[in-house]
């Protein structure tokens, strides 16, 4: 699979109602055990109800600057969601499908001391 595919593509909930589309993935970088490098792994998916395109990063803190882009960007993102990769019960050539009980997240990240 390309990660890129799953841009723009439709997210549905266990039941079959749209729920919006796909605009990014969020990655992870597990603990590097003595490595150089840690690895990187699908932390889950950014869903947004009524845009099709990223959020530049927008979405991820309270970036406040410039600020007239920073509101746009918050007003745009209203709605969006962060869905963890568990939380897929199926990536359909057509859809990716939410298992039943998948928790919708703010996509915003907390505790990063941003």
């Amino acid at each position: 699979m390309i990660l890129s595919d799953l841009i723009d593509r439709p997210v549905r909930d266990a039941g079959g109602e749209r729920l919006g589309v796909v605009v990014d993935v969020r990655f992870a970088m597990d603990r590097s055990d003595g490595r150089l490098l840690s690895t990187p792994r699908v932390f889950g998916l950014i869903v947004s109800p009524r845009s099709s395109s990223s959020f530049l990063g927008y979405e991820r803190t309270g970036v406040n600057a410039p600020a007239l882009l920073a509101r746009w960007f918050a007003w745009r993102e209203r709605g969006s969601f962060l869905v963890l990769w568990e939380d897929l019960a199926a990536l359909g050539e057509d859809a990716v499908t939410l298992r039943e009980g998948a928790v919708r997240y703010s996509p915003r990240l907390a505790g990063t001391g941003d």
